[in-house]
């Protein structure tokens, strides 16, 4: 009895042992609310230590609705003017892509009978369901509003994206889940290879090296951003400082927003430091060959910008790049020669087969920077400011070249080195292994052999002990200044 009243109602099972479909969209619902008062809390915050708002409650919750569907992608309306509003703010999106992920896994990962209504799809309807009724409340007059119909598709599709890949690794395709069902797909694709230019088992590692090479332009990203932040706090932070000094509320709403905004200006960064840079404006350019701006928006991460004209020393800023390719060109190089290494690998590849994979991880590279390009722009209004942020198929072309530049000569020469001629063999060491195979009547003469062989060992070590004494003798000679004789 203690038991069943310590169980959530929600997770008692049903007639059949399965668990509720009600459970499950509760469970949707659930998951979207969490979201959105991650979102609305702040907002409510703000409205309320406003002395001066000029809206209502509804209206502080209109914004934390069209917040909440502009992180999901989801496009929204801007001003008095409708200027539309693109630009992702990814750290809302990562936030509920991983929830519905999470929420996804545990759906699936329940087992029992349920009704065909049940599981994954259940949770998906109650998240759109909580997603119907904040674009439909915040479709009304305030800053920002939302376009139903576009914005319901695009939330849609990327919860029914993430509650799906989380259900396909809790259990829906076995154990291996979402990377299993990659591995399969890749280890086909390279078998239709010819073999000198198929690196056998070489998926893992492929994939490692693109993840490193990832991490690695995301790390310089992130350098340039805090070094553009600590040049600027040098300077007096004139254009920073400038915009904080609207009161609290509004300081703490500019630093929200900029934390939010953060992982956009990480990829914007990496995009820098790739080469093509990125756009503030139509006709605008900021790349490490120079800079060409014009009226820019007042915002804390649009007063990191460099100064206008030619790049000069920010040209270095390339050779991040460079050094983002290293540890792949190591893990693929590794994993090429048969190494123990963390990407793995079983035999020695090709060198053909080697610059395949190096290619391959470049390719996988170059998708997903042109996909993390194309969610960190947008557009911020109409006419000039509807293009921000960096042009995806460039940014993709200049992370596939960069990777493809260093990995490929770099997982060669590794290889090479790894599978070089082995050290000399021990004599000692090489007599014990013919003595170990020799046959029962050869090991009469054994011992002479042996005492030979340890003779001649011990004559080389005296030697050497007799040649490094002399040498240490004339040095204490030569800096007496005494000369040395024979």
């Amino acid at each position: 009895m203690t038991q069943l009243m310590g169980r959530p109602l929600l997770e008692v099972p049903g007639e059949l042992g399965g668990r509720p479909a009600l459970a499950d969209l509760l469970a949707g619902v659930r998951t979207a609310l969490v979201g959105l008062a991650v979102v609305g809390v702040p907002v409510l915050g703000l409205w309320v230590a406003t002395p001066y708002a000029d809206s209502d409650a509804a209206g502080a919750t209109r914004l934390a609705g069209a917040l909440w569907l502009l992180g999901h992608g989801a496009p929204v309306l801007r001003g008095g003017a409708d200027a539309p509003l693109t630009v992702t703010p990814l750290l809302l999106g990562a936030l509920a892509v991983v929830r519905l992920y999470r929420a996804g896994a545990g759906v699936a990962a329940r087992r029992g009978l349920r009704s065909r209504w049940g599981g994954p799809l259940a949770l998906w309807a109650g998240y759109c369901a909580v997603a119907v009724v904040v674009a439909l409340h915040s479709a009304g007059a305030g800053l920002f509003r939302s376009r139903v119909l576009p914005d319901l598709l695009v939330v849609g599709l990327v919860a029914g994206l993430a509650t799906a890949a989380g259900a396909r690794s809790g259990g829906a395709a076995g154990t291996e889940g979402v990377g299993g069902a990659a591995r399969i797909h890749a280890e086909a694709l390279f078998d239709r290879l010819p073999p000198g230019w198929r690196p056998t088992g070489g998926t893992p590692a492929v994939c490692r090296a693109a993840g490193a090479a990832a991490a690695g332009l995301l790390a310089a990203g992130g350098l340039l951003v805090a070094v553009a932040a600590v040049l600027d706090a040098v300077a007096g932070g004139g254009r920073g400082m400038a915009l904080l000094g609207g009161g609290p509320a509004a300081l703490v709403g500019l630093l929200l927003v900029t934390v939010v905004l953060l992982p956009n200006a990480v990829l914007w960064g990496a995009a820098y430091a790739l080469g093509p840079g990125f756009e503030v404006g139509a006709g605008s350019l900021v790349s490490p060959g120079g800079t060409e701006l014009g009226a820019v928006p007042e915002f804390p991460l649009f007063a990191l910008l460099p100064q206008e004209g030619p790049g000069g020393w920010r040209l270095a800023a390339l050779l991040l790049p460079l050094l983002a390719g290293l540890v792949p060109a190591l893990l693929l190089g590794r994993a090429a020669a048969g190494r123990p290494s963390p990407a793995g690998g079983g035999g020695p590849w090709p060198p053909a087969a080697t610059a395949t994979a190096a290619l391959a991880a470049a390719l996988l590279l170059g998708t997903g920077a042109t996909v993390l390009g194309w969610l960190s722009g947008g557009a911020l209004a109409a006419e000039r400011m509807a293009r921000l942020g960096p042009v995806p198929w460039w940014t993709g072309l200049a992370a596939a070249g960069w990777l493809a530049l260093v990995a490929v000569p770099g997982a060669l020469l590794v290889r090479y080195r790894a599978l070089g001629p082995a050290p000399a063999e021990d004599p000692a060491e090489a007599l014990d292994d013919d003595l170990a195979g020799a046959p029962a009547g050869d090991l009469v003469r054994a011992p002479a052999s042996v005492a030979g062989a340890y003779a001649r060992l011990a004559t080389r070590t005296r030697g050497s002990a007799l040649r490094l004494r002399a040498g240490a003798h004339a040095l204490v000679l030569r800096l007496s200044g005494r000369r040395p004789t024979d």
